[in-house]
């Protein structure tokens, strides 16, 4: 990939690289990966902008979390599934991209309903709330409340979305995992929250650009760092990376 630096390794025994190099080398080995689910999870989170647009510029607060709740379920699957393709590469795993795609979404689209449903009408709601804060007299204790809420589920979501790509548990006992692993490593989870943030916030500034850009940025460029930043949380947690490879296929040809 003539976009990115060579960080290849001194030899197969090599250890593992960190950082910035690490970063360089998953996005020039697995870019294409990462670029496809990505556009998969964009195109799975138009309905939830779809319906944030329609009940904001209608200022319609009861539309707000139920167009949310669609969405936010139309979305799940899609962002297991972004989570589960990322995660591959961190784990340098190999194989079809496409196989284990459908593999994930299988596994994981019905579980993800749930969830993708409460975030999306959650998030729906207090973005409508954000919007409209003068005409519903928010004050600045209530707004500043609203917005460390919405980075709160932005927070939770990285960790929640990995764990439905990885194993089958509750919903109740995702969220306190989430939780837990987000307060466990909190250095790790506010730098990667920030680095979320500032990218909204940076394609808001400049949305021509950013709309522009979004069939190749779509959401696997923010979700990679931040994933590679809370990646050590969740291997420790769950031994991923262990699991990864007992699990890995065997080569064709026996």
């Amino acid at each position: 990939m003539g976009l990115f630096p060579r960080f290849d390794p001194d030899g197969p025994d090599a250890p593992r690289k960190t950082g910035r190099p690490r970063l360089w080398e998953l996005a020039g080995r697995y870019v294409w990966n990462d670029l496809r689910a990505g556009f998969l999870a964009l195109i799975g989170c138009l309905p939830f902008a779809a319906g944030l647009i329609f009940s904001c510029g209608a200022h319609s607060l009861a539309a707000a979390p139920v167009l949310g709740l669609i969405g936010g379920a139309v979305a799940g699957p899609e962002l297991c599934c972004l989570a589960d393709t990322i995660l591959r590469g961190l784990r340098d795993e190999q194989g079809p991209w496409w196989r284990a795609y459908r593999k994930a979404w299988t596994r994981s689209a019905r579980a993800a309903l749930l969830p993708g449903a409460l975030g999306g009408g959650l998030l729906s709601t207090q973005v409508f709330v954000l919007v409209h804060a003068q005409v519903l007299q928010v004050d600045a204790v209530a707004g500043t409340a609203l917005v460390l809420g919405m980075l709160l589920l932005l927070g939770l979501s990285l960790y929640l979305w990995p764990q439905m790509a990885l194993m089958d548990l509750s919903l109740g006992q995702l969220i306190k995992n989430s939780v837990l692993l987000f307060i466990g490593q909190l250095p790790r989870s506010a730098a990667a929250v920030a680095l979320l943030t500032a990218y909204i916030v940076v394609s808001l500034r400049f949305f021509a650009v950013a709309l522009s850009l979004l069939p190749v940025t779509n959401l696997w460029l923010p979700a990679l760092p931040a994933l590679l930043l809370i990646y050590p949380g969740l291997d420790e947690a769950f031994g991923i990376g262990a699991e990864s490879r007992a699990d890995r296929e065997p080569p064709e040809d026996g």
